[in-house]
């Protein structure tokens, strides 16, 4: 049994390197206090004072900055304590949102895109008087992300990835004008070679078919040629952010979309990679748990525009979309569903949160239960107030976390919040049958979300992602019904987090919580 997953691996790498560089930042910071006491003893005030003068000033500008103070707080900590180490830290994974370059190429993209997207008032209104609360979650998500609701669309729910890729490799195979795929993790393995032949078919057939994948996502999981050999047989492929040696301040921002657009008319979202453990064709622990959707209709316009934002701005040497229109064009179709869907990507370079503020607003607005299911649970004191201030008036909040770890010390991590939550009455499950790679949340039978954010500081904070809020639609009671029943294969570990606690393990989970989002 394999020891790693692809996605797991691929942030192995990554840590891999952030590692290299932390381990660069403490040497320097022993170096300089031995330099301290031997070459330098006698500039060792002026030398300290600069340091620490460079220190406030970035520490004031972090103070000021509108990121959360969960996030802040560890910084202000290592860069008082550790001047060098900590700057050159912050530096690495601190800084978020890339560089000011990447920030004007992807608004200048945007603002040729998002007024392609309709703004659907009255499907708006029409939300906000018969379901309220969740009118104004789709309120939000309009204004500050500029993606609309819409109807006319049908949802189709898979509760394992498998049948999401049956399900795709049955739509490839219909396309006509174009396919757009774009995912954080390819493995050049048998699911993937599945797709691939589909594609090349396409190709053949003069359908326009581009691949968009991540590079620390797939990298060690595909060949260097990759690229190569997908234009070779006319499938047209870009790579987000490529890996390079040397400090990149961008590098800590990756591109977590998981996307897959044909024709305009039917679109693929959830929270599965393009790799055999998502569809249990390997076991690297136990049993995998992912799941997506399938759009038909209006709603999938948005997927297409958040593709096309990523494929143009990802390289300013690329040759780039003049045309997005032929891309959008309006299609006749009468959907059978009668629901609101609204597909949605959250960037890093925005300042806005959203990913993280639809989470903490379903919570806000549950009136009975609000159910997520997610990998990793490393949230901010925002996120962790909604749930149990939730939870203390009444509302029946859970989370399912996986029975079997991809990565101990994130689990560890997990875990150190279970004790917070837990006192104030929501309840933890663990997934016994093994790793739930899933990102889901549902509350009082009318509101869903399904997409690529985790409950973690990388997803809310660091990474490209892209959910879709989904409310009044039957896709809502299946996910209602599938957490349901994957509950009756957990382990409810409430109790066990509530007390009983030692010592050892409150400090060591105190430490954990301080700097977790440093990971």
């Amino acid at each position: 049994m394999k020891s790693t997953t692809v996605e797991g691996r691929a942030k192995t790498k990554n840590g891999v390197t952030r590692l290299v560089f932390s381990v660069i930042c403490i040497l320097l910071e022993v170096i300089f206090i031995i330099l301290m006491f031997t070459k330098l003893n006698r500039y060792a005030e002026a030398v300290n004072l600069l340091t620490r003068v460079v220190g406030v000033i970035v520490i004031l500008n972090m103070y000021a900055s509108p990121v959360t103070s969960t996030i802040k707080v560890p910084w202000i900590l290592l860069i008082l304590m550790f001047p060098i180490m900590g700057l050159g830290l912050y530096l690495l994974v601190g800084l978020n949102g890339g560089t000011e370059k990447m920030r004007r190429r992807y608004q200048k993209i945007d603002e040729q895109l998002l007024p392609l997207l309709p703004a659907n008032r009255k499907i708006q209104e029409k939300l906000l008087q018969k379901i309220p609360r969740a009118g104004n979650i789709s309120s939000y998500i309009h204004r500050n992300a500029a993606y609309p609701v819409y109807q006319n669309t049908d949802v189709t729910y898979f509760d394992e990835a498998a049948k999401g890729l049956e399900a795709q490799l049955q739509d490839l195979a219909k396309a006509e004008q174009f396919i757009f795929m774009e995912y954080h993790a390819i493995e050049d393995a048998e699911a993937w070679h599945r797709i691939q032949q589909v594609l090349e078919d396409r190709v053949k057939a003069g359908v326009e078919v581009r691949v968009f994948y991540d590079d620390m996502g797939s990298i060690g999981f595909i060949n260097t040629d990759f690229t190569k050999k997908m234009e070779a047989v006319g499938i047209r492929c870009r790579v987000f952010n490529p890996f390079m040696p040397g400090l990149n301040l961008f590098l800590n921002n990756r591109d977590h979309r998981k996307i897959t657009v044909i024709d305009g008319k039917v679109g693929f979202t959830g929270g599965y990679n393009l790799a055999n453990e998502y569809f249990n064709l390997t076991h690297p622990y136990g049993q995998w748990k992912d799941t997506g959707i399938r759009l038909e209709g209006d709603a999938v316009r948005s997927l297409t525009v958040t593709f096309l934002e990523m494929w143009n701005a990802v390289n300013d040497k690329d040759e780039n979309d003049t045309d997005f229109a032929r891309f959008l064009l309006e299609y006749p179709y009468k959907a059978q569903q009668t629901g609101f869907v609204q597909p949605y990507a959250d960037s890093p370079l925005d300042g806005e949160k959203v990913g993280e503020e639809v989470y903490i607003s379903m919570v806000n607005k549950a009136e009975k239960y609000c159910w997520f299911m997610t990998p990793y649970l490393i949230i901010t004191d925002e996120m962790a107030h909604a749930m149990t201030l939730a939870a203390k008036r009444g509302v029946d909040v859970r989370i399912i976390t996986p029975g079997i770890p991809d990565k101990k010390l994130i689990y560890s991590v997990t875990r150190s919040f279970y004790h917070e939550l837990v006192k104030d009455g929501v309840r933890i499950y663990e997934w016994t049958p093994g790793f739930c790679h899933a990102k889901m949340s549902v509350a009082d039978d009318c509101m869903a979300t399904c997409g690529t954010i985790n409950l973690d500081y990388r997803s809310l904070y660091h990474h490209f992602e892209n959910g879709c809020f989904m409310t009044d639609c039957d896709v809502v009671l299946d996910i209602r019904n599938d957490l349901q029943e994957k509950m009756k294969e957990c382990r409810e570990v409430t109790e066990k987090y509530r007390t009983g606690r030692s010592a050892y393990l409150r400090l060591s989970q105190l430490l954990m919580r301080l700097f977790a989002g440093l990971l």
